[in-house]
């Protein structure tokens, strides 16, 4: 049997943001109620972040998404509504968030401390629907649901769920940054700016790439030492390497192209790490890499998938400590109905920062 609270004031559907096709209308309507899973619950969705993966997602460009209608939306933060049978840490009313891959808990990758690339991964708003709607049921919960702080509210718990955690194992994980040491930042959106601002926070010296002149002085502001527009430098690495003397020690690609997975190989020090952490889809999803440059350099070329829900309490310390605070990338909040026009918007790269929907109800 499962718990809730509140089921006899409830009516059996909720408002959610969903497309029937690839492409096709983002719309705002009625969805059927959530159920918990045996070993899930149903979170009153508080707060969700807009994420270019969304966009990603709504093209068909994952391959986890096979069904209609479809509800997307993965960085979620609320309370706890409903608990499954299965469920032994968590109750109703809990304030929570989680990583946006949760791993089942069993799997080889799982059992070896890896739940970031889970074999059975659950992902809110790929693998099942997300969380812009006023509830979502995710799976997995005694091993990935995260426990809020109670200093830290659901918007800036929500930057948390993707681009924050995403860019805090890339920058310190996969990328093994040391302080002092040069990073370069290729694309200055919500990801790239939680890597400036994870970065700074560490006592690094960051460099931000962008073509908007709006990112690179949000970057400035978070604590970048330099910005240098895409648009106008011809030679990105080669302008890396002269603020630099030798390149940069850790350089990311937070954008996903061609273009920037190159431009981060190239631009780094001998012995220096790429980290490849914006998604590589479509026409730039098999990039030419200067694999030459990583022989002779000997260079470490990884990806970064996500974080596990087990490092979320560095990031609360980081954010106790005021070395990060994810506040600052919120550029605007949002009600559920204006979601649509965001999202739609994420495919011509304007704008930079964090949108969050935090209104739900109609």
């Amino acid at each position: 049997m499962r718990t809730s609270v509140g089921a006899e004031s409830r009516t059996n559907s909720m408002n959610a943001l969903y497309y029937e096709q690839f492409g096709g209308p983002l719309r705002i309507g009625e969805l059927a109620d959530p159920v918990p899973p045996d070993d899930g619950v149903v979170i009153e969705v508080r707060a969700c972040g807009i994420c270019r993966s969304d966009w990603h997602g709504w093209q068909g460009h994952d391959p986890d998404i096979k069904s209609f209608p479809h509800v997307p939306g993965h960085e979620l933060s609320g309370v706890v509504a409903e608990v499954g049978s299965g469920v032994r840490n968590w109750r109703v009313g809990d304030r929570v968030t989680m990583p946006f891959v949760a791993g089942c808990g069993r799997c080889p990758e799982c059992r070896s401390g890896n739940a970031q690339v889970c074999d059975n991964q659950f992902q809110p708003g790929f693998t099942a629907w997300g969380a812009f709607a006023e509830r979502v049921a995710v799976r997995y919960a005694d091993g990935n649901l995260v426990r809020l702080p109670d200093e830290l509210g659901f918007v800036a718990a929500a930057s948390l769920g993707c681009r924050v955690s995403t860019a805090y194992r890339a920058v310190v994980l996969q990328g093994k940054l040391q302080p002092g040491q040069w990073v370069a930042v290729h694309g200055c959106g919500g990801l790239g700016l939680s890597a400036v601002m994870i970065a700074v926070g560490l006592g690094a010296r960051v460099i931000g790439i962008d073509i908007q002149e709006s990112a690179l002085e949000l970057a400035k502001s978070l604590g970048a030492t330099a910005g240098i527009d895409a648009a106008v430098v011809e030679d990105v690495p080669q302008a890396i390497r002269e603020l630099t003397e030798r390149g940069a020690d850790l350089s990311l690609d937070t954008l996903g192209s061609r273009i920037t997975c190159g431009n981060s190989i190239r631009c780094l020090r001998k012995r220096g790490r790429h980290v490849q952490v914006g998604l590589l889809v479509g026409a730039d999803a098999s990039p030419p890499v200067p694999l030459e440059l990583a022989l002779s350099r000997e260079l470490e070329l990884v990806g970064s998938h996500g974080l596990q829900a087990s490092y979320y309490p560095e990031l609360f310390r980081l954010i106790t400590l005021g070395k990060l605070d994810p506040s600052r990338l919120v550029c605007r909040t949002v009600a559920l109905q204006e979601a649509p026009t965001v999202i739609a918007d994420m495919g011509t790269f304007t704008g930079c920062g964090m949108t969050i929907v935090d209104q739900f109800s109609h």
